[in-house]
């Protein structure tokens, strides 16, 4: 297929630093000292508004565009490489202002900082949403939400709240604007930017969690960014995101997948739970609750996204007409469907793993038992299928057929791959190989992204020009995509649905293993194999574990397979000569590779 123009696809304008697919950016975490005088932060303010000014504003900028970006704005003032994550701010903010400014008043969010307030004579409490200000005047935090507040925004005093993303997602708000400590901000706020979301932040001026001070007047300028139709147009997948999330709300659920057993949602048994239910009704009632119960939606998101881009790309406008009743039910009972068989892996998942918990949750077969467990991981997979089966007269035979064998072949290879895993752990023999290692990931995660994208094919019509394509990406993709797992299982980024080192105590088989077995002295093997499937959350031998890894140079080396793989999931992209699905997979890339823990750099 042909490639589409280089015009068409950079976002460097004329004589800055080139942005390539396969930058490899280096992690910020330690390039994020906030300039010292407020003369300098102005300058390099002005800079990145100059810069933003001549980038394209057709789509977001992913991670290693914007740092290569910022590194130019640095070059240019002759300024220290050490402001690069405040500089990047800068940048995305300035990138965004238009956008932002395009949003009206009562469509902003506001997230300001419970860290701005002083603590000693703050009469607000901390609840789990955030920071309830009492409005007694002795910080700037009531001024400030005040001030907002009477223009219209909707305010929340908290820092990287769950609340952000489900707010933002159920629709209540289309821009986000920000006061946090760069941490926050890169860890944060950069997980929204990719989707779309217009965004906007003030970095505080240390990083510390209390007492804190920021560039007030920096603050008061960004909520008073007018309301003003935008000049240029970027585009979004918030509305996609947002029609995926829907559908696994309760309503929408059991609109889109009516129970059979006429069961009830048990959070709505009084505290009674199972007990309230008849127990032909049971296992439908645990499948739907955990199906409506937590997770990112990614591959639905996926399926509904391939469709949009190839019948017409209406959902990535910034449109007030466009809306989730324009996306066939059909369409989203198939992505429906997907995260059904997803779900499923993940009960069976974490009954084999041992896993406590799912979504912060107990996991079911700690909450039910093993054996009900399996059970409705069995009926998620019966769901699924039934879902799909149920779209033959919307959508014909022959599709429905395409999309049966499409799944039936992701599901074998899934059980293919994770059998693997098994009988490996179970082996005497643990000297995994890193080619091992990538067989085994190829086979449990490639698969099920390559079903999702192929699923809107079918959907859209004839799927062969794009298979090819397809088949490599999710390869590429679905590698990096589990590497990134395996970092960040060693990162206590999620601690309320994880354990840092979770893989050794589990016993599973992964790239950071197999590069450690591959780079270590034959003493320092036998040791590691001796830490392997320990039975409680022993920190010592965990820390023993994570020193052999280093000493192995097995973080640097894994992220620098992720930033080959993420390169090679692009370069099979630009294969594409559809620009709307070349734009999607790109964004799929970007948006979930693009994010290496910052602790962990490829130098």
């Amino acid at each position: 297929m042909a490639t589409a123009s280089t015009q068409q696809r950079s976002t460097t304008p004329a004589g800055e630093a080139s942005v390539a697919a396969t930058s490899g950016a280096r992690a910020t975490g330690h390039l994020k000292e906030v300039p010292e005088s407020k003369a300098l932060r102005e300058r390099i303010r002005a800079a990145a508004v100059g810069l933003a000014a001549r980038l394209d504003k057709s789509r977001p900028p992913a991670r290693h565009e914007m740092e290569a970006h910022a590194r130019s704005v640095l070059v240019s003032l002759g300024v220290a490489e050490a402001y690069l994550g405040w500089t990047m701010v800068a940048l995305a903010s300035a990138f965004w202002h238009d956008q932002v400014a395009a949003i009206p008043h009562n469509r902003r969010l506001l997230l300001l900082p419970q860290c701005l307030r002083d603590e000693e004579a703050c009469q607000g409490e901390i609840n789990e949403v955030g920071l309830v200000c009492r409005s007694c005047g002795v910080c700037s935090l009531s001024s400030l939400r005040a001030e907002a507040e009477r223009r219209g925004y909707k305010v929340l005093m908290a820092e990287g709240s769950p609340a952000v993303m489900k707010i933002i997602l159920g629709g209540h708000a289309d821009a986000l604007l920000g006061v946090a400590c760069l941490d926050v901000l890169e860890n944060t706020l950069d997980k929204i930017l990719l989707s779309g979301i217009p965004c906007m932040a003030v970095p505080l001026l240390g990083s510390g969690c209390r007492n804190t001070s920021a560039d007030e007047d920096w603050i008061r300028r960004m909520i008073d960014t007018p309301h003003r139709p935008a000049r240029l147009q970027t585009r979004t997948y918030l509305n996609l995101m947002r029609c995926a999330a829907r559908m696994f709300e309760p309503d929408e659920l059991e609109r889109l997948a009516p129970r059979t057993r006429g069961g009830h949602w048990l959070a709505e048994t009084d505290g009674e739970g199972l007990d309230a239910i008849e127990p032909i009704a049971c296992t439908e009632a645990i499948a739907y609750d955990f199906l409506a119960g937590g997770g990112k939606h990614a591959r639905p998101f996926i399926t509904l996204a391939v469709h949009d881009a190839l019948t017409g790309d209406g959902g990535t406008l910034v449109d007030a007409t466009w809306h989730a009743a324009n996306v066939p039910d059909a369409v989203k009972r198939i992505a429906l469907a997907i995260e059904a068989f997803h779900k499923a892996s993940l009960v069976h998942d974490d009954i084999e793993d041992d896993d406590s918990l799912r979504y912060g949750k107990l996991a079911l077969h700690q909450k039910y038992g093993a054996p009900t467990a399996i059970n409705v991981g069995d009926y998620l997979i019966g769901l699924g299928y039934r879902l799909v089966t149920g779209q033959r007269e919307a959508l014909g035979v022959g599709v429905v057929g395409d999309i049966l064998a499409t799944f039936a072949s992701a599901h074998t290879k899934l059980c293919e791959g994770q059998g693997a895993e098994l009988v490996w752990r179970d082996a005497r023999d643990k000297r995994l190989a890193p080619l091992d290692a990538l067989a085994i990931y190829a086979l449990k995660t490639g698969p099920a992204f390559e079903a999702a994208l192929l699923a809107g094919i079918h959907l859209a019509g004839p799927v062969e020009p794009y298979r090819d394509v397809v088949a490599k990406f999710s390869r590429h993709f679905g590698v990096a995509y589990q590497i990134l797992n395996d970092l960040e299982d060693w990162q206590d980024t999620e601690p309320e649905s994880r354990r840092r080192g979770a893989d050794v105590l589990g016993g599973r088989p992964t790239m950071l293993w197999a590069l450690a077995m591959q780079r270590l002295a034959e003493k320092q093997r036998r040791e590691l194999e001796s830490l392997l499937g320990v039975s409680k959350h022993d920190k010592d031998r965990i820390a023993r574990a994570d020193e052999l890894y280093q000493q192995a140079d097995a973080y640097h080396q894994a992220a620098a397979l992720i930033s080959k793989h993420h390169a090679r999931a692009r370069a099979v992209a630009d294969r594409l000569d559809n620009e709307p699905l070349h734009r999607l997979l790109y964004f799929l890339a970007d948006a979930i590779l693009d994010r290496r823990p910052l602790s962990v750099s490829e130098s």
